[in-house]
């Protein structure tokens, strides 16, 4: 979340420069928050996104709800450090990158459509109110439904990605997935094109509450901070 924020922020300077040189007063237009949205996604996607959701697949793959507790105690991950190495030392530094492009193009099409609607949205509630800054509960509400739009557009991208991340390739056996293409029509042969958008209502869950909680309290704070003159 701080990488993404803080990409946002710096992004959306550098483009609205771009777009009025002679004239940094104007407002952000909606291209401009669009193309900074999708390359925070896009950064945050290469530096943190990747690898630790690929060591959090491996973890969470290797048992599941009905495993004997004894088989617990040995388990080949253990946690996210473990992991990490374990990848490294048995499959390479690239294992780590694993499903990197739908990675980025999930994040980047996330944040583009997640700062594109809450910014929207913002605009049109404070010129409806006449105000200049939102209330927290209105941040909140927005953030969630902001939040919301990003897995109902890419999902497929999310469960390509899944796949990718959680195969181990024996040495000398082909891999059953091998890119963004090949998975999609591989998954949708094999089971169906519903199975794109497998997982889609524990992902509403888990991100709606999480980008409310998240506008809101990055409204509250850069708020505060910008009145206490810290920017």
């Amino acid at each position: 979340m701080a990488i993404r924020f803080v990409s946002f922020e710096q992004y959306r300077e550098i483009f609205h420069s771009f777009s009025h040189p002679k004239n940094n007063t104007e407002p952000f237009t909606s291209t401009v928050t669009f193309f900074a949205g999708l390359a925070s996604g896009l950064t945050e996607a290469i530096l943190v996104v990747t690898p630790a959701e690929v060591c959090k697949i491996r973890m969470q793959s290797q048992y599941h709800s009905l495993l004997d507790p004894q088989q617990m105690k040995h388990r080949k991950y253990t946690n996210v450090v473990q992991t990490a190495t374990t990848i490294v030392r048995e499959e390479g530094l690239g294992a780590l990158y694993k499903g990197v492009v739908p990675t980025m193009m999930r994040q980047g099409c996330n944040q583009a459509v997640n700062f594109s609607v809450y910014n929207w949205f913002k605009k049109m509630v404070l010129e409806y109110r006449g105000r200049k800054e939102l209330d927290s509960w209105e941040s909140l509400i927005l953030g969630g439904v902001s939040g919301g739009m990003g897995p109902l557009v890419n999902n497929p991208l999310d469960v390509v990605k899944t796949r990718l991340q959680k195969q181990v390739v024996a040495p000398g056996k082909p891999a059953k997935y091998t890119g963004l293409g090949q998975s999609c029509a591989l998954i949708a042969k094999e089971e169906g094109y519903a199975a794109l958008w497998k997982g889609i209502t524990p992902r509403l869950l888990r991100i709606m509450p999480g980008q409310a909680i998240t506008f809101m309290t990055y409204e509250a704070v850069s708020s505060k901070m910008t009145k206490w003159g810290v920017f």
